[in-house]
């Protein structure tokens, strides 16, 4: 990408999207010129950057911050997808990070974060929407010491969602997060996590340099007080290891062997007794298999083709969590003596393959 002050790339009418996001930008920031970055080879035509382009906007208050927003997920052009309420993926970016008081221009690394996001939309589909949250594997400011290492999506506090000539279009906020406050949004509702920040985190506000704002005692007891009375929202995994097989004996019972990951059972021990009590269910999805986790008055398991529906009580949900560990190994629960839990040891790597860190 190269720096270019201009905010469209085009001065015709040839970019009714484009300018339909400076529309909604101006009652914002008026004819202040922002910092733009564009792409210098289009998506289209081979280029490494989905985005068109990005701009950025200096701002003192409620703290200092730089303001991305991005160009380049809605159509900026010609109307070209077959949804006519929705501009291409219906959605641009926008990312607030703290700015120090030395900083003459915004730091560019948050460029290249911006694009690795939209790479992982345009090439596996997957939008993102507001409430959803993600883990970065790692600092998101690559090779800068930060615990920002995950990160959440709210609609921007100060762009309301606007009309364009090619559709509906959402402007969603990136906000960074330690690995607590993500946990935390996954075992309760990302939208209220977020709000039960907001007090400390104006307008949502990446900073690289804070430490979780669970350590806050105010915080985590409006945190665990929410989460105790609502239980999740997070009502699916997916893993890559997860297999179901049948072991038929000839003198006792089936018994049904389900393997996954140990870093997933993290997930389903916390999240179990946060929606079997509540009467939802959890899905954990894998490449060939899905277990279907239902709540239910009485505890049983069977199969329908490719899922294993598994029936819990409350107290089936709770004895799960305390007794199949994230530690590999097998694992039993009274009420389900037919079903063997097999945890694996779970490798997670970096964007180069290398091992970062081994859970279980």
């Amino acid at each position: 990408m190269q720096e270019n002050q201009s905010n469209s790339l085009d001065d015709d009418d040839g970019a009714p999207g484009w300018d339909a996001i400076d529309g909604a930008l101006f009652p914002l920031y008026g004819e202040t010129k922002p910092q733009h970055m564009g792409t210098v080879l289009p998506y289209m035509f081979g280029g490494p950057d989905p985005l068109d382009g990005i701009s950025i906007y200096q701002r003192t208050e409620p703290v200092p911050h730089w303001h991305y927003v991005t160009y380049g997920f809605s159509e900026l052009y010609a109307k070209e997808s077959e949804d006519p309420a929705c501009s291409g993926y219906g959605i641009e970016l926008t990312f607030r990070l703290r700015a120090h008081e030395d900083d003459t221009s915004a730091p560019i690394w948050a460029i290249s974060f911006l694009q690795n996001l939209a790479r992982y939309v345009f090439e596996t589909g997957n939008v993102f929407s507001p409430g959803d949250r993600m883990s970065a594997n790692g600092p998101i400011a690559v090779e800068m010491p930060t615990a920002i290492c995950a990160m959440a999506f709210v609609q921007d506090p100060e762009l309301p969602p606007t009309d364009t000539a090619n559709g509906h279009l959402t402007f969603l906020q990136v906000v960074g997060l330690t690995v607590e406050e993500e946990q935390a949004a996954k075992h309760w509702q990302t939208d209220k996590m977020l709000q039960a920040l907001l007090t400390h985190m104006p307008l949502w506000v990446t900073d690289l340099g804070r430490a979780s704002l669970l350590n806050n005692p105010a915080i985590m007891a409006e945190i665990q007080a929410g989460t105790e009375r609502d239980g999740s929202s997070s009502g699916a995994i997916y893993t890559a290891v997860l297999t179901v097989r049948e072991r038929k004996h000839l003198l006792r019972a089936t018994v049904v062997e389900v393997e996954m990951g140990a870093h997933q059972i993290i997930d389903v021990c916390a999240l179990l007794p946060l929606r079997i009590p509540f009467e939802q269910p959890y899905f954990v999805n894998g490449p060939d298999w899905q277990i279907r986790f239902e709540p239910g008055k009485e505890c049983g398991v069977k199969k329908e083709e490719r899922v294993l529906i598994v029936t819990m009580d409350a107290a089936c949900a709770r004895a799960f969590a305390g007794t199949v560990l994230a530690k590999a190994g097998r694992y039993q629960l009274a009420a389900l003596p037919t079903v063997v839990w097999q945890v694996k040891q779970t490798l997670i790597k970096d964007a180069n393959g290398s091992v970062v860190r081994t859970v279980g």
